[in-house]
């Protein structure tokens, strides 16, 4: 499909374009995962698992991973 016919397709807003996309190939922007160890006294750590990820629900590299977004997104919003 030409582009021209794409945009037309999309612009129309009539049709479903997902299947004429090649979604194998996507890329998310500013997601490639990068590895990171942190050390951390026992007490945060035993924190961690008995207080805050169990009452969130989630594991203890999840909660921290979302603390950290959390943060940001706070600072983000403060600029």
């Amino acid at each position: 499909m030409k582009a021209q016919d794409f945009d037309r397709k999309f612009h129309a807003n009539q049709e479903d374009i997902i299947d004429d996309l090649d979604l194998s190939t996507r890329k998310h922007p500013n997601q490639a995962q990068k590895r990171v160890n942190v050390d951390f006294p026992s007490w945060v750590i035993e924190s961690f698992d008995r207080e805050e990820a169990r009452r969130v629900g989630v594991t203890r590299q999840s909660l921290i991973k979302l603390w950290l977004v959390e943060r940001l997104e706070e600072r983000a919003g403060n600029k």
